[in-house]
């Protein structure tokens, strides 16, 4: 399967980092990265399922982890076989594929079982026993096919029918007595020029006559088959050879091995490793929801690298980043905060400048590979740029992202202004949310001193309806940070009417009781002019978090 790229944001994405993977994607796809694709790792906040539905923008897939699939392993979709088709067929697709195993399917592609050499060798064992009467499932159609003969006369061709293969070794009447007790209605018999027998065949109207050695049918007999409906086959090999052959037409689906696990594309590598250990040649059918065999995997594609590699945007803290990231490769990193402890095993393009949003580099990259901009990514880049950045008024924003939005505006007709109060106003739907969903709104998980803690933002036009929810807010906190065992939790709420914000902290009491913001209510502090959680909260954090190692 050819490799696929995810351009990708941080985990409890916001509006920037969904843009940016959208955008940056998009470009790439552009410059003929025909497999490169945007993703979230996460729910989208109101405001940015408003953005991109009002642009007509696709939102990029969700992937819930990275956490290795056999998706991420199958080879290229593989040769399957009819159920139906010839055990000789299918053996050649085998040699000719250089496979060791084969999917069956049914006549609507769906997987029925997996034919391999063990199977094979197996159906020899039980069908070739000098103590037993052979008889096979066989089509005329497959017969004929499988030991190349001539059809003389040709009746139900494609039926499929247990037929007892005679060789017409006997003397005249010691054969007519033995072929009475086989039934003869789905005998076929082998015979060399021997008239008399093949007559008799053709009297008491077997199944099918083969005619061995190229011997040809006299034409009397001819007509008797005919008028008695009898199949007659001229192999062009003697009679042992013959015989042989006809192992060789029995339908596959016969010898199909059904007791092979299957795989799903969801499946994680961890709940089949055992499985593949002790599968059939080391292979194991991967199957889609309905059925069909995407590929096949083999224990040694676990050894290799994954058919999937990662762009990551507007992050680059493997804290910050998808549940499995560290099983794939990173190719790029685009991105704007601080840096994190992000190691890879290969060089990679890493982009970090200083400027407000994200948006802002993915929109200068377009322009410095000479690349024009579709209308509906400009729109949404613009509305990264604004949603993170206060509508340009965060401590954050540089030049660099002014003349970005002024450029973007410009090639789109949209108002600056006018649009940074609309986005905003679809951001205050998410004053409704649950409070569990609220505070995981664009949240980021940090690592201070060796401790963990968690920092969420949004923005609203007003602060009171979520004033009015502060105890169920607080318990929502006091929970995550219990279940996560973080030294504390925060939500920054920004007030983008009046550029102040108030920050809500649950968390140890070692953290709290050192936290010495004007206090509004119990866990609610007041943090006048503070509006980036990066580049004016973190720092404030940052010192309190020292203080509390200090204090162990």
């Amino acid at each position: 399967m050819q490799k696929k790229t995810y351009v990708i944001g941080h985990k409890n994405p916001d509006t920037d980092s969904v843009v940016s993977a959208a955008a940056y994607a998009r470009l790439k796809q552009l410059q003929g990265h025909d497999n490169c694709f945007p993703a979230r790792a996460g729910k989208i906040s109101p405001q940015t399922e408003y953005i991109f539905a009002r642009f007509g923008v696709v939102l990029p897939k969700f992937l819930p982890d990275m956490i290795p699939k056999a998706q991420h392993y199958i080879s290229a979709p593989p040769t399957t076989v009819n159920a139906d088709e010839s055990v000789w067929n299918s053996l050649e697709i085998l040699q000719k594929e250089d496979s060791k195993v084969l999917p069956v399917v049914d006549s609507c592609g769906k997987y029925l079982s997996m034919f391999h050499y063990r199977a094979f060798a197996q159906y020899i064992i039980e069908n070739i026993n000098p103590h037993k009467k052979s008889s096979f499932r066989i089509s005329l159609n497959h017969l004929a096919a499988t030991i190349r003969a001539q059809p003389v006369t040709l009746y139900n061709a494609d039926e499929i029918k247990r037929s007892p293969v005679v060789v017409a070794a006997s003397f005249g009447p010691n054969f007519k007595h033995n072929i009475q007790a086989e039934g003869i209605e789905n005998v076929i018999v082998i015979v060399g020029d021997r008239w008399d027998i093949v007559e008799h065949c053709i009297d008491i109207k077997v199944r099918a006559v083969i005619l061995t050695s190229g011997h040809i049918l006299p034409k009397k007999l001819g007509e008797l088959a005919e008028q008695n409906q009898v199949t007659v086959l001229l192999s062009p090999f003697d009679t042992s050879s013959t015989a042989m052959l006809v192992i060789y037409s029995v339908a596959v689906g016969n010898l199909g091995d059904t007791a092979v696990p299957t795989v799903k594309l969801s499946d994680s590598v961890r709940s089949f490793r055992e499985a593949i250990s002790k599968a059939p040649s080391r292979n194991l059918p991967v199957l889609n929801n309905e059925g069909r065999v995407e590929g096949l995997i083999f224990e040694g594609n676990l050894a290799k690298e994954p058919n999937v590699e990662l762009i990551l945007v507007d992050h680059n803290e493997m804290s910050q980043a998808i549940e499995g990231i560290e099983n794939f490769r990173i190719a790029e990193v685009i991105d704007h905060h601080r840096l994190g402890h992000l190691s890879t095993r290969y060089p990679i393009t890493f982009i970090n400048r200083v400027v407000g949003a994200t948006c802002t580099i993915i929109t200068n990259l377009y322009r410095e590979q000479k690349m024009p901009l579709e209308k509906s990514y400009a729109s949404i880049l613009l509305c990264g740029i604004l949603a993170d950045t206060l509508v340009l008024q965060s401590a954050t924003v540089t030049g660099v992202d002014v003349e970005a939005a002024e450029y973007l505006s410009s090639i789109t007709g949209l108002d600056i202004k006018t649009l940074g109060s609309e986005i905003i106003a679809a951001g205050n739907k998410l004053s409704a949310l649950p409070a569990a969903e609220l505070i995981a709104m664009d949240v980021k998980e940090y690592t201070e001193k060796e401790m963990t803690f968690s920092v969420g933002q949004i923005e609203v036009d007003n602060t009171e309806a979520l004033m009015e929810r502060r105890v169920e807010i607080a318990a929502a906190m006091e929970k995550a940070c219990e279940e996560k065992d973080y030294l504390f939790t925060a939500l920054l709420v920004t007030d983008v009417t009046v550029l102040d914000s108030l920050l809500f902290v649950s968390g140890k009491k070692a953290f709290t009781s050192l936290v010495n913001f004007p206090s509004v209510a119990e866990g609610i502090f007041e943090l006048k002019g503070v509006v980036s959680r990066k580049k004016q909260l973190l720092p404030l954090l940052a010192e309190i978090v020292e203080k509390c190692a200090d204090a162990r």
